[in-house]
């Protein structure tokens, strides 16, 4: 049976200001679980309707009803079990290869596709701009499936961080830029993805050395954009097919 103080608990955990205060987050089902628990992540508790194949101290289980599951997940469909993790400690970012930025991403499924991207193609390093989707927002987590333990996710103030890498290739994706398929792609560099609606801010724009596009191949070239995901991807893969 789940208290009245661990459904205010995990109900507030759906918050960032609380999470942080906490430093404390959510995971549901048992793939995701799983995937943390097998990680150096520290599990607080675990809520299940039924036994699952989870290996964890059985002194952290608790057992509960379906609607009470309902009543505390963070999803729209109720999955069978959800768990609470210590948030780690921020991680520093790595000092080559390809690392990842985020100028202002919104969306909770694509920065959890995107940090799952970066897992299947060997990038370590997400850096994120404030503005940014929290990485331990429950529906980033679910879209990770277990990735989010595999890449380093920091969030900075991307002037100072892209000034600082001034040395580097820095690639941002735009709709005017030199097609991708054309360009010489390195081994070490940084590549940037914009916001959904807005693509890259201007002041992040002055600081990118490679302006870069996927360019569209339909007959009638009617198509506005891609998803944020959807190019993160193929940016990642013909990078990575340069290697």
């Amino acid at each position: 049976m789940v208290t009245k103080n661990q459904i205010k608990l995990i109900k507030s955990l759906q918050q960032k200001k609380y999470r942080k205060q906490h430093q404390l987050f959510l995971a549901e089902g048992v793939k995701v679980i799983q995937e943390l628990v097998n990680s150096n992540l520290k599990l607080q508790q675990l809520f299940c309707t039924e036994v699952i194949d989870v290996n964890v101290d059985q002194s952290k289980v608790v057992f509960i009803s379906n609607s009470e599951l309902s009543k505390i997940t963070a999803l729209n469909t109720a999955n069978n079990c959800l768990a609470i993790f210590e948030i780690p400690e921020v991680v520093n970012t790595e000092d080559e290869g390809l690392i990842v930025v985020l100028d202002d991403v919104r969306d909770p499924g694509n920065m959890g596709t995107i940090i799952r991207l970066c897992d299947w193609f060997g990038i370590k390093s997400l850096v994120c701009s404030p503005q940014t989707v929290d990485v331990y927002n429950p529906k980033v987590i679910q879209a990770t499936m277990g990735s989010v333990t595999r890449v380093a996710v920091v969030y900075k103030d991307l002037v100072p961080f892209l000034e600082e890498k001034a040395s580097w290739p820095i690639f941002g994706t735009f709709m005017d830029g030199v097609s991708i398929y054309r360009e010489e792609l390195p081994a070490n560099g940084i590549i940037v993805m914009g916001n959904e609606a807005n693509g890259i801010s201007e002041d992040i724009a002055a600081l990118v050395n490679s302006r870069i596009a996927i360019p569209r191949f339909g007959d009638l070239q009617q198509t506005e954009s891609l998803n944020v995901a959807m190019a993160t991807a193929i940016v990642l893969s013909e990078f990575s097919r340069h290697k």
